[in-house]
């Protein structure tokens, strides 16, 4: 029997007649990172981090404008820029899933070109400060994500880079793993001096390694400075928490601020920073308190505002 394929008018017009748009992934994102920086890069999905990433090691070359990381222009992929560099991105692995993290391992030291005795020093440091001393003869499926997570670590920093570009390194870790992977990223840049380039969704990742973050919004570099002035900025409420030895109705309560919830007997209330100590002494003289603790408001929610605005 012939075979009979019916196709409509549109599925023609798109075959024929396709409509193409332009859009600028990264637009005038201008910056420069200190040797041994921190820095935490923030942005919505979609909003040109890993792009800026690949960028920045060479993976994508720039349309326009200059790059230069470690004294190289990246997208040259010369040898003595990529023994300066490692890109690290969670949702991606390196190790082969079915053999031992130790192969992989003695794979990129040869990569590398390490002696066996730069190679031994470097991995025995490595793992004890990782404390994966046990687990890399392990089949790497048989590791758990977090330790996998701390393998790949160890496989991106073997050979020492100057520069690490780190793209969500915590993703899907339970909170003990993402702990370990933060203090370990924090003793690593204390004791070698590495530049760090971090994205994450985690602002717990942020708030324990960077003193100074960059914020892109569609394309475009709406902030870069200290995270306390971000903070200071974009949030200019205290959150104040009570909790009162009986509960009290909400009319009563707002009188002393902004009563952003109310749960039985505790209380939150957002209060302005110049109103703060005269709110809180108020507070603690008309009511009957058992708690009192003052707050900034999640970071979440003051990144999340910026990423509304757009405006730095």
């Amino acid at each position: 029997m012939p075979l009979k394929i019916r196709v409509g008018r549109g599925t023609l017009a798109h075959i024929f007649r396709r409509t193409y748009r332009e859009i600028k992934a990264v637009q005038s994102v201008s910056f420069a990172i200190a040797p041994g920086e921190v820095v935490g890069f923030l942005g919505p999905n979609g909003a040109g981090k890993t792009t800026t990433l690949k960028m920045l090691t060479g993976l994508i070359h720039p349309s326009s404008g200059r790059v230069q990381v470690a004294g190289h222009i990246p997208f040259r992929r010369q040898p003595q820029f990529l023994q300066k560099i490692s890109l690290l991105m969670g949702q991606k692995q390196q190790l082969l899933w079915d053999l031992p993290a130790l192969d992989s391992l003695r794979v990129n030291g040869a990569v590398y070109q390490l002696s066996e005795r730069v190679f031994q020093q470097r991995l025995e440091e490595l793992s004890s400060m990782l404390s994966l001393q046990q687990k890399l003869t392990q089949p790497v499926r048989k590791l758990s994500l977090g330790e996998r997570m701390k393998a790949e670590l160890l496989a991106a920093l073997l050979h020492h880079p100057q520069v690490l570009f780190l793209d969500e390194p915590t993703l899907g870790l339970d909170v003990n793993a993402q702990v370990a992977v933060r203090e370990f990223l924090k003793e690593y840049n204390r004791r070698y001096g590495a530049t760090i380039l971090l994205t994450s969704h985690y602002m717990a990742d942020i708030t324990a390694l960077c003193d100074r973050v960059m914020v892109i919004h569609q394309g475009q570099l709406i902030y870069d400075g200290e995270l306390e002035k971000l903070l200071q900025r974009y949030a200019p409420c205290r959150q104040v928490k009570v909790e009162l030895r009986e509960p009290l109705p909400q009319e009563t309560l707002r009188v002393y601020g902004e009563v952003e919830a109310i749960d039985g007997q505790e209380v939150r209330f957002l209060i302005p920073r110049e109103n703060l100590t005269g709110a809180v002494s108020r507070i603690l003289s008309e009511l009957s308190v058992q708690d009192l603790s003052v707050n900034e408001p999640p970071i979440e929610d003051i990144i999340g505002r910026l990423f509304l605005t757009g405006i730095a």
